[in-house]
């Protein structure tokens, strides 16, 4: 273990306001701290002692992080808080736009802007507005004319770069977006009297009913029915952020009218198969997602894929997977239990088989450089139609178009000649 160099405790004697102030910080971030924890954190202090770094660090860390997705926040807060001098410069970089244009000169890093925002509220109000009578010389001119507006700059981002408010405005335009589906040309048939097919068992029983004259000819039409969609979503720690923002996507398509599909079925899985469809009929949600949040005790947990897709093909295929159903597999592939692959892929198989269509949505494919080298993965992209990113607004959009054409493989063609390699 490295050795942390100590702490000087403070000359002012005000840790226990600091600490309270980084309890703010961390409140306005998003972790649910009340006074309770802010008062047991410096107790805990107090009595842990305040003579090294990583005492310090897990002293705060055991008082205030509940929840796995929040180790995130609390490191980069802790770091600009505690450790980095430069901690408000660095931060303001992340919030400011550039002389040189609207790009960042780099992109943050993991819950880096909604910890840059929790520390630095209200300081951004405080710069003064532009002096309009400067001189003309002093003023700079930036062309726009190439940037993206903040609309479609938002739509490109990444969700796991993506701020508090950032995140609040993309749940509001994912709530905007459709997910229409065609109806099935069924092999069953009705009665119509303008259809293009000659119904001859109905035209005979009528002759029959005539003294076997043939006074008019039946007809028939194909009966469309629509299809059943089904999501089965990755919960687990690397997939806990993309998670949440997608099941406000999955809501939005439980709830729209018109959009064809015959019933929405939602799944979550981590260590364990959750079924939350019930949960996704609600209106509201927020109250949706709670109540799926409940229920699913597996949240930011560990992956085992193989074993969740046995419980559902065993127990749910027969029951959702019917009428021609699509699945939406949400997930990284990264299974934590199956090192061979075997039992991972022929469950894959046998879930291809029993849907209509099945499209993978990877948020690894957010990266350039992506290459199937997981284990997990290269077991299951041969199972898959379609595969493809689903990282950002943009990306959830096109699903649309991918589900419309049965061609659409997305990127599993150019993956599987890597994998072929």
């Amino acid at each position: 273990m490295a050795d942390f160099t100590a702490l000087a405790l403070p000359e002012d004697g005000k840790l226990a306001h600091n600490i309270t102030h980084f309890a703010r910080a961390l409140r306005k971030a998003g972790l649910p701290i009340g006074p309770g924890r802010v008062i047991g954190a410096i107790r805990a202090v107090e009595a842990a002692g305040f003579s090294r770094q990583a005492d310090f660090y897990w002293t705060l860390h055991a008082c205030f992080v509940s929840r796995p997705d929040h180790r995130a926040v609390f490191g980069q807060v802790f770091r600009l808080f505690w450790r980095d001098p430069r901690y408000l410069e660095h931060m303001m970089s992340l919030l400011i736009p550039s002389v040189r244009g609207t790009q960042e000169d780099h992109k943050a890093a993991a819950a880096e802007k909604r910890a840059a925002e929790a520390l630095l509220d209200g300081a951004l109000r405080d710069v003064p507005p532009p002096d309009p009578d400067e001189d003309e010389a002093a003023l700079i001119e930036i062309d726009a004319t190439f940037t993206m507006s903040a609309q479609e700059r938002l739509r490109n981002l990444d969700f796991e770069q993506m701020s508090t408010v950032e995140l609040a405005e993309a749940r509001r335009m994912l709530a905007r977006l459709t997910l229409p589906v065609a109806p099935i040309l069924s092999r069953r048939t009705a009665t119509d009297r303008l259809g293009r097919r000659a119904d001859w068992r109905r035209t005979l029983r009528q002759a029959l009913r005539q003294g076997g004259e043939v006074s008019r000819m039946a007809r028939k039409s194909p009966v469309t029915r629509w299809p059943n969609l089904v999501v089965l979503c990755d919960i687990s720690g690397s997939m806990a952020q993309y998670s949440r923002v997608v099941l406000h996507f999955v809501h939005a398509v439980s709830n729209a009218k018109g959009q064809g599909w015959a019933r929405v079925h939602a799944f979550t899985f981590g260590t364990r198969l959750t079924n939350i469809t019930r949960h996704m009929a609600r209106r509201d949600v927020d109250a949706a997602l709670a109540a799926a949040g409940a229920e699913a005790q597996d949240w930011s947990g560990g992956t085992r894929i193989g074993a969740c897709l046995r419980l559902f093909n065993r127990d749910w295929g027969r029951r959702v997977l019917g009428q021609g159903a699509v699945v939406l597999l949400i997930t990284d592939g990264l299974d934590r239990e199956d090192a061979g692959g075997t039992d991972l892929a022929r469950e894959m198989q046998r879930l291809h088989l029993s849907a209509r269509r099945l499209v993978w949505i990877n948020p690894l494919l957010r990266w350039d450089g992506f290459a199937p080298r997981a284990t997990g993965i290269r077991a299951m992209l041969p199972h898959v139609d379609s595969f493809r990113a689903g990282h950002s607004i943009a990306s959830l959009q096109m699903l649309a178009d991918a589900l419309a054409d049965p061609r659409d493989q997305g990127e599993k063609a150019r993956l599987m000649r890597l994998i072929g390699d």
